[in-house]
């Protein structure tokens, strides 16, 4: 199948072709990035061994030459181009934020302008494989997860689900690499400022903050309210999210695992760890992988949910990819097991 990434020389871009230049049922037919165009993109990864040469983006000739597209592009930029690629009937997965609402008012709200392609938003499903496998089989735009909202709705949803706990009384602390911030430079991300600390940041309500509640909230007939504080801490690339809730009624450890075992026990790529374990950012570097811990306080009555995913990977490219493979009827872990 051939494949166009738009987008490409970002992290997450750079992640697709990536993963993708290995993927058996796949020929990566054309690169694009408007920084480096005309530039193998080895020359700005050394590490991609192709001869793939950044494009200048060409709406007309990418639909014509692949059937299928990922857009890798900041917010706002995706919308246009994405309904010019669905209007010629391709596949699409879009990573930016610009499909992930059902309601354009809260993407306005959050994200600061105008939703240019209202009419595409209720045609897009949102791409988390573990809550929505069926409907993105079906599906020819699906809107990738923000990485936060990626690991935070995985720790959150069985609790949810099955009303367990109090719906305004959801923490999550969330902790992610620099990675996540993405590859323009700033001043926040400058090696001097992230290096030997840890500093939380849009603390007052951060754009993911509106997603998580969305989607944790089509889960139950509650309202969903969350406090979501992010840090960037001085690594690469991972997230771990500590989730604290207030159990609705004394409810132990055990009976917690045993919840969240059978939840995801049909799931190739959630692993809910042994009582008394918590999972690590290294733990799922390079990998799709989400790895859950989970305890309960007994004196506070709070679940206490700690999941981890490599930011760029789960929580981006390589859940991209799991989309595509679900998307065309591929094996769903195809090119995805490491």
């Amino acid at each position: 199948m051939k494949v166009s990434v738009i987008g490409a020389t970002g992290y997450t871009g750079a992640e697709l072709v990536k993963i993708l230049l290995k993927h058996p049922q796949v020929e990566i037919e054309t690169i694009t990035s408007q920084s480096f165009a005309n530039k193998k993109i080895s020359e700005i990864y050394p590490s991609l061994i192709t001869d793939l040469v950044c494009q200048e983006l060409n709406i007309n000739k990418i639909a014509l030459s692949s059937s299928f597209i990922f857009t890798a592009l900041p917010h706002r930029i995706s919308m246009e181009i994405v309904g010019k690629l669905h209007s010629r009937g391709k596949k699409i997965i879009d990573l930016s934020a610009d499909f992930r609402f059902i309601d354009p008012l809260i993407y306005e709200e959050w994200y600061g302008t105008p939703h240019q392609k209202k009419e595409l938003l209720k045609k897009a499903i949102y791409g988390l494989p573990e809550l929505y496998r069926e409907k993105i089989s079906r599906a020819r735009l699906v809107a990738n997860p923000g990485c936060y909202p990626t690991s935070s709705i995985l720790a959150l949803a069985p609790l949810v689900n099955n009303d367990l706990i109090k719906g305004n009384s959801i923490i999550i602390d969330a902790k992610s690499g620099v990675t996540g911030a993405g590859r323009a430079l700033s001043l926040a991300t400058h090696f001097p400022e992230v290096n030997e600390n840890v500093r939380a940041y849009q603390v007052k309500g951060h754009r993911h903050t509106p997603e998580i509640e969305e989607q944790l909230g089509k889960l139950t007939t509650r309202e969903i309210i969350i406090t979501f504080v992010p840090h960037l801490v001085p690594i690469n690339r991972g997230i771990l999210c500590t989730c604290y809730a207030a159990l609705k009624q004394k409810t132990d450890t055990k009976d917690l695992l045993k919840l969240y075992q059978d939840f995801y026990k049909e799931e190739p790529f959630v692993e809910i760890l042994p009582q008394g374990r918590f999972p690590q950012t290294k733990e799922v570097l390079d990998s799709n992988r989400c790895r859950i811990g989970i305890t309960v306080n007994e004196r506070s009555g709070r679940a206490i949910i700690i999941s981890a995913i490599d930011n760029l990977a789960k929580g981006a490219a390589t859940q991209a990819v799991q989309n595509m493979n679900i998307m065309c009827g591929f094996e769903e872990t195809m090119g995805l097991i490491q």
